[in-house]
């Protein structure tokens, strides 16, 4: 009962929600990038947390061995299934020995191939994902390579004529306007930096991964903090701004600790949006309140609670149906 990686694609992982509970070890949360596509993705075959495919920029060759359920969500693939095209965002009936084909991302930059049941690697420190620097998790804590073996389960193989309208989720626009709470050194840089920061848009560089992405701006921020700040608690989404000027994201695999200044927080509400960008990429910034980024987030998770209500009460209405049934 096992998938065979034929071809692992440019760089995909084994991924869930992350690592919580060690952070004071040093021990980062990591998981799934855009969180939205792959909980859409666990939701559409009822199941919660199980590990995924994180699929990035180019996407995998896979042979199932067994037959099973899955649903692929994120960032567009051009996923064939036994040369036919196969759509996303809906639950996928597999026999075994088919084999789904995954090309290069023609929009977004992730994608997420959920398997009923989830892959059966490991749980380590209470999570499946991989997390790479430390070889930890995942497939032997490593990306997807040619001819591993992936266990899963066995499921019974179903059908369903219904699918999610992900454009009311997830965006992939390559310009996009990110909402931002003011960082704790907020006060403490230029009103020109400030200016600079909510006026102009910034450009996602090549150097851009799980960790951070480090952004490009002609204007670098400056401040008049103290260079040898204490290092503290960050988290996905926070941006610091290093001595050059120029803006970090950091991103889901990031450090537990930073000391660079922090100039704002990405809501969470928006991390999906970073996580679907690839390099040379446009971002704009607005701040928000807190109570603001509050109700964005609680609305988000309002509608998640609602496609959850309807697959669990049998509602198969809820959705929109597909023409190919």
């Amino acid at each position: 009962m096992t998938i065979s990686v034929l071809k692992p694609g440019l760089f995909s992982t084994i991924q869930d929600n992350g690592r919580y509970a060690n952070q004071q070890y040093g021990v980062i949360v990591g998981g799934a990038m855009d969180r939205l596509s792959y909980l859409i993705g666990q939701l559409l075959l009822q199941q919660e947390n199980e590990a995924a495919i994180e699929i990035t920029i180019v996407g995998p060759t896979l042979r199932f061995d067994v037959d099973t359920v899955i649903a692929i969500t994120g960032a567009y693939f051009s996923p064939l299934l036994n040369g036919q095209p196969c759509p996303m965002w809906r639950p996928i009936a597999i026999k075994a020995g088919s084999i789904l084909q995954c090309a290069a991302a023609t929009n977004g930059a992730r994608g997420y191939i959920a398997i009923k049941h989830g892959i059966q690697v490991p749980v380590v420190l209470g999570s499946r994902s991989t997390y790479l620097r430390a070889k930890l998790g995942g497939f032997n804590g490593r990306a997807l390579q040619r001819g591993d073996i992936l266990p899963i389960i066995a499921s019974k193989v179903t059908t369903s004529n219904y699918f999610i309208r992900h454009e009311d989720f997830i965006s992939f626009s390559k310009d996009v306007t990110i909402r931002v709470t003011s960082g704790t050194e907020w006060a403490g840089f230029t009103e020109e930096s400030k200016q600079v920061f909510l006026s102009t848009s910034f450009q996602l560089s090549k150097d851009a991964d799980r960790m951070g992405y480090r952004l490009q701006n002609p204007i670098g921020l400056t401040h008049s903090l103290q260079k040898d700040l204490i290092s503290e608690a960050v988290t996905f989404g926070t941006i610091q701004v290093p001595p050059s000027g120029q803006p970090i994201i950091l991103m889901a695999d990031c450090q537990t600790t930073g000391g660079y200044p922090k100039i704002a927080q990405v809501i969470r509400a928006d991390l999906p949006k970073l996580a679907q960008l690839q390099p040379m990429a446009t971002i704009r910034f607005t701040v928000v309140s807190l109570e603001q980024a509050q109700q964005i987030y609680i609305k988000q998770q309002q509608q998640l609670a609602l496609i959850n209500y309807a697959l669990a009460n049998s509602r198969p209405d809820f959705f929109e149906h597909c023409s190919e049934g």
